[in-house]
C-alpha cells in the first residue's frame, strides 16, 4: 500500500528566517515558491539531492508547539550524512549549535541534534 514518504510539512513562525535556514544553511533546493493570497501564506517546496522532501509553510500567528520536554507526537526530522564531524563543522560555521555527539546503542552509529529557527529538533545521523 505505502510506497514511501512523499514530504514533510513544516509551519514556521517567521518565513524569511526559516526560508534562509533551510535554503542557505541546510542547502535544500527550492523547487517552487507560492504565495497564497487568500490564506496570506507562503508554501515553499524544497528538495534534497533532487528529491522533494519538505513543504515549508507560513501562516499568521501559528500556535507554538512543545519540543522540550519531549512531547507526544512527531519527535524530530533526521538527515543522513556521510561524515558527521564535517556536517557539524558546517553548521557551527553558520553559528548553529549542535548537541554533543551520541552513539546509537542499537546500531553503533553516531548522531547529533540541532534546531531550526522555531526550535524544531533536527538530527544528523551518520551512515
Amino acid at each position: 500500500m505505502l510506497k514511501g514518504v512523499h514530504h514533510i510539512a513544516i509551519i514556521c513562525s517567521n518565513y524569511s528566517i526559516s526560508r534562509k535556514f533551510y535554503t542557505e544553511v541546510l542547502k535544500l533546493e527550492i523547487l517552487k515558491e507560492t504565495y497564497r493570497e487568500e490564506r496570506k501564506s507562503y508554501k515553499l517546496d524544497l528538495a534534497l539531492n533532487g528529491n522533494y522532501i519538505i513543504e515549508l509553510f507560513s501562516f499568521e500567528n501559528p500556535p507554538k508547539r512543545n519540543s522540550r520536554p519531549e512531547a507526544n507526537g512527531l519527535r524530530h526530522l533526521a538527515f543522513s550524512v556521510e561524515n558527521l564531524d564535517a556536517a557539524i563543522q558546517k553548521l557551527q560555521s553558520k553559528t548553529i549549535q549542535t548537541e554533543p555527539i551520541r552513539v546509537d546503542p542499537i546500531t553503533g552509529k553516531r548522531f547529533t541534534f540541532f534546531e531550526d529557527p522555531d526550535k524544531l529538533p533536527l538530527e544528523l545521523y551518520e551512515e
